[in-house]
């Protein structure tokens, strides 16, 4: 399972946290690889994959992705102008966070200076 970075609390404890939710760590490794099994992609993101599953189902429900059976395995769509559901960023389509996070840098020109 991933580890995530821990940050000093104030009794000295660590507490771990992320800028990110689950649901947007799901949708960001279906991005980058729609073909994903969800055992995979729960793996990746640190859940079960009962949550994975449950994630998945509120994406399909909320617009955000679709789910497409191909023989044995799932094939997803993401839908890239769907809205950030929380009213601060509600003005706002996921597709800039997918371009972020699933970017190739590899395939970005390089300028030199």
């Amino acid at each position: 399972m991933t580890t995530m970075a821990t940050t000093p609390g104030e009794n000295g404890s660590g507490r771990n946290w992320t800028f990110l939710t689950n649901h947007g760590h799901v949708l960001l490794a279906i991005a980058r690889n729609p073909t994903a099994r969800l055992r995979d992609v729960a793996e990746e993101v640190g859940v079960t994959e009962r949550a994975a599953q449950a994630i998945v189902a509120d994406l399909e429900a909320g617009g955000y992705l679709h789910r497409t059976r191909v023989g044995r395995r799932n094939e997803y769509t993401i839908n890239p102008s769907g809205h950030f559901r929380h009213p601060a960023e509600a003005d706002q389509q996921v597709g800039a966070l997918l371009a972020l996070f699933t970017t190739d840098a590899a395939a970005e020109p390089v300028t030199e200076s």
